[in-house]
């Protein structure tokens, strides 16, 4: 009975598999093959939807309308590029970023990266479990312990869906993703917007004051999670076995348009929180900058029906980002130190912050940004060594960045590491000139 319930729980990601071997082979074609290599990026894509992306798009949106919108759309552009060379770099070597740190840089640093790294994987799970929490919190009138036990329990119950291989993990989140999307399908059609002023300030730069260059520095500044970049590597190194050249030029092919794809829906969403809040507050309620205080102005504005919407999308945002936070993690751990432990063990140790966050009476808004603080330390080890090492020859062979795409990934990790710079002077009370204090 056993080997037979094994059997079926294994069937979906062998059919799969079977199927990407014969599309790699060049005895199957057409549109369908396309959709057998979906799953990676939209996995990936979750960093870029996760809750403490809701608070900084609110407090966008509520202070300046519109006008910010142009920062979503470069910042997504920014991500589309890191998370192509990731997913590249795991095609092109069959080895994921954390595996080519520890095989190609000197030991100790590798365990300064590591450390930083596993740092890095806490207070990401820390944004995500606590969105999720706050959002049954809300919802249900539950308080907020209460909130976070329930989110503990579906994701480690999803977590366990990982078993059974790639690809009922992959449509679970797909499908988190997919309700994220049409929940602020929704709100686009409940809020009252300004499609004109949409379309022009997404593709105008205008920063009106210090206060929206603050704004705009925290949205790019905290767009490229550094577990994504650990992580899109290795979803794309353990899926198939390329053969030649030949078959690892197609997958890579297949990976880019479905990180456009999948970082294009992210992008819709991050805009769409932008042009909700904007819709919703920017007329009389500007100062509307927490997550828990939109909600509740949300239900005398736009109704019951739109503010329960909201903290629809921010729970299935909050338990599948901190599904996928903890699967990075345990790849980062893996990479760095070739160990694994069991998912339940890791499951604790990444959310045993966010229960003292909570114990302490932290306000969870300001977890939140606590936790983008340490992220921005954080961002440099991934992506300068991604950088690094997608454009050596010796490592990526003809896969190896053109000098365009050297270039164009130089000046968007100069762009995001001086931005990440610029919050954390923030963050720590060091004067900015132009900036307020």
């Amino acid at each position: 009975m056993s080997d037979a319930v094994s059997t079926a729980r294994s069937s979906m990601t062998d059919r799969t598999a079977h199927a990407i071997h014969e599309v790699l082979a060049g005895r199957r074609r057409g549109p369908a093959a396309a959709l057998l290599f979906a799953g990676p990026a939209i996995i990936a894509s979750i960093a870029y939807m996760d809750p403490g992306n809701f608070a900084t798009n609110i407090q966008a949106g509520a202070g300046y309308g519109y006008t910010l919108l142009w920062v979503v759309v470069m910042a997504n552009l920014i991500a589309m590029l890191f998370q192509a060379l990731s997913a590249k770099l795991g095609i092109a070597t069959g080895r994921n970023l954390a595996e080519h740190c520890r095989d190609h840089l000197p030991r100790p640093l590798v365990w300064v990266m590591w450390g930083v790294s596993e740092i890095a994987a806490m207070a990401t799970d820390l944004a995500e479990f606590l969105g999720g929490a706050i959002g049954l919190s809300l919802l249900f009138g539950l308080p907020l312990i209460a909130g976070m036990g329930v989110t503990a329990a579906v994701t480690y119950a999803i977590l366990l869906v990982e078993n059974r291989g790639f690809r009922p993990i992959e449509l679970i989140i797909g499908a988190l993703v997919g309700l994220i999307g049409l929940c602020y399908l929704v709100e686009m059609v409940v809020a009252p917007v300004d499609w004109g002023e949409v379309a022009r300030h997404a593709v105008s730069p205008q920063i009106p004051d210090g206060a929206a260059l603050v704004i705009a520095v925290g949205i790019i500044g905290a767009t490229v999670m550094p577990h994504a970049l650990y992580l899109h590597s290795g979803l794309t190194q353990n899926r198939t076995t390329p053969q030649n050249n030949a078959q690892r030029r197609m997958l890579v092919r297949f990976s880019n348009r479905e990180v456009v794809l999948a970082l294009s829906v992210a992008g819709l969403v991050n805009m769409a929180m932008v042009i909700m809040a904007a819709s919703a507050f920017h007329q009389g309620h500007s100062d509307v900058a927490e997550i828990e205080t939109a909600y509740h102005t949300l239900t005398p504005l736009l109704g019951a029906a739109a503010a329960g919407v909201f903290l629809v999308s921010l729970i299935a945002s909050g338990v599948s980002s901190s599904v996928v936070g903890t699967m990075a993690g345990q790849m980062i751990m893996q990479g760095f130190v070739g160990f694994r432990i069991p998912i339940l063990v890791r499951r604790l140790v990444t959310m045993a912050p966010a229960f003292v966050v909570v114990g302490l009476g932290v306000n969870p808004t300001r977890a939140l940004v606590l936790s983008q603080v340490v992220l921005s330390i954080a961002l440099p080890v991934p992506m300068i060594a991604l950088v690094l090492f997608t454009r050596r020859r010796d490592i990526m062979g003809e896969f190896a960045n053109s000098p365009l795409v050297n270039a164009l990934a130089t000046m968007g990790a100069v762009l995001v590491l001086g931005l990440n710079g610029v919050l954390l002077a923030q963050a720590f009370g060091f004067p900015i000139p132009g900036l307020p204090a």
